[in-house]
């Protein structure tokens, strides 16, 4: 599985980059803090995987890294070669905040 730390997406964001993101937390989480992208929670990803790109990287991301490397192993099986996982989710975005 191919991850990306929050540094180098950082580094993506300032390049601008063409990636997608996509949080699939808990709307309640989602509610508190997210750094943008598509939200689609865990339990939806395989009815809404028309929605995500296989054309362009994906960097799936959630509180620690758990739930989005679910995510990819699930759309694996379907085709998906081009996702990326935070690593360590929300919890290492904010600890490396600026």
């Amino acid at each position: 599985m191919k991850e990306i730390t929050p540094a180098d997406l950082r580094q993506w964001l300032s390049e601008e980059r063409d990636f997608m993101l996509v949080d699939v937390r808990e709307p309640f989480e989602r509610e508190s803090f997210h750094i943008g992208g598509l939200h689609i929670r865990l339990g939806d990803i395989i009815l809404r995987k028309e929605e995500l790109r296989k054309d362009i990287p994906v960097v799936v991301y959630c509180a620690k890294g758990i739930r989005s490397s679910i995510v990819i192993q699930r759309l694996e099986q379907f085709g998906f070669d081009n996702l990326y996982n935070l690593s360590g989710g929300m919890s290492a975005w904010k600890k490396t905040e600026a």
